[in-house]
């Protein structure tokens, strides 16, 4: 491994870093101590070796048998919050919290207050255009940084990352490092009541409680829930798994929630492979019932099988 400024791990289990608490080793595990480190890093790395950013692990899981090459985690060199209320403008390292960053952001006068009830960091988040409530992260975003798998910084515009719905075009084994935000202005007070609608609404529909993912699968109408009253739950995918008959569904640990079936719950000793198989049966029983196969939001990486001994 090339020598680093940050933290370089070998064999680093990873499950404590995931919402989910399952999944085995990585090979290394690097945690950068700035974007210099990590440009260095990626320039010297060689070309076969895989990379896998990861960020706070709110929307993955890792298989039981690890993850081969060097998965990347961004920490506090990464979690700067930089706010413009003049030119109306909020810029966030990859590492910051998306609750973090609407918080900050409602103080000043801006509207990013989709992101309060999206658990994750800002990388994530744009990476998968996260959102709810109508507002995506496309909607907002003006700009981002990247180190390239060469070790290259670049900036990313809007046509770069060409957001659809929960997805961009981020090449392979890039690291996002910083993202810039143009949100709608709004009374600070406002948004601050906003934003625990927001949350109290979550909390009455979603196991904020238990160890989740968040929602397990995209929603086939392709697009997240509006708040609104008139809102459709025709293709929403927790109406298809409910009416498969999968509503509290369970495989040795796993278990689709009760209160909120697209949502896929640890709740206890579950392994990797009892999520994801628990979410493939899903996945066919709702295929079975309407013929529409759901695709996964959460993202899952690494090998099959028992993690390996050290």
């Amino acid at each position: 491994m090339p020598p680093v400024r940050g933290t370089l791990t070998p064999l680093r289990p990873l499950a404590d870093l995931t919402w989910l608490r399952v999944g085995g080793p990585a090979d290394w595990l690097f945690q950068p101590a700035d974007e210099a480190d990590l440009a260095a890093f990626l320039a010297a790395l060689p070309a076969e070796v895989p990379v896998f950013p990861i960020g706070v692990g709110s929307n993955l899981i890792v298989r039981d048998g690890g993850i081969r090459g060097v998965v990347i985690r961004l920490g506090r060199g990464f979690n700067t919050i930089s706010i413009d209320a003049e030119a109306g403008t909020v810029t966030a390292g990859a590492a910051a919290l998306d609750a973090h960053v609407a918080r900050r952001a409602a103080a000043a006068g801006l509207d990013l207050t989709f992101l309060r009830t999206i658990p994750g960091a800002i990388g994530g988040a744009v990476r998968m255009n996260a959102g709810c409530y109508g507002t995506y992260v496309a909607d907002v975003f003006r700009s981002a940084r990247a180190v390239t798998r060469e070790g290259r910084i670049v900036t990313l515009g809007p046509d770069d990352l060409a957001f659809a719905y929960r997805q961009s075009r981020l090449p392979e084994g890039w690291v996002l490092t910083e993202a810039r935000f143009t949100p709608p202005r709004g009374a600070p007070e406002a948004l601050e009541a906003k934003m625990a609608e927001q949350i109290a609404r979550r909390d009455a529909s979603q196991p904020t409680r238990e160890r989740t993912a968040g929602s397990t699968f995209r929603n086939p109408a392709g697009f997240s829930s509006t708040g609104r009253p008139d809102d459709s739950h025709e293709l929403k995918a927790w109406s298809l798994i409910d009416a498969a008959g999968m509503r509290g569904a369970r495989r040795g640990g796993a278990m689709m929630s009760e209160k909120h079936p697209n949502f896929l719950i640890n709740t206890g000793d579950a392994t990797a492979a009892d999520l994801e198989g628990l979410g493939e049966e899903v996945r066919e029983r709702v295929f079975q019932s309407c013929g529409i196969r759901l695709e996964w939001e959460v993202i899952r990486v690494g090998e099959q099988g028992p993690a390996r001994e050290n």
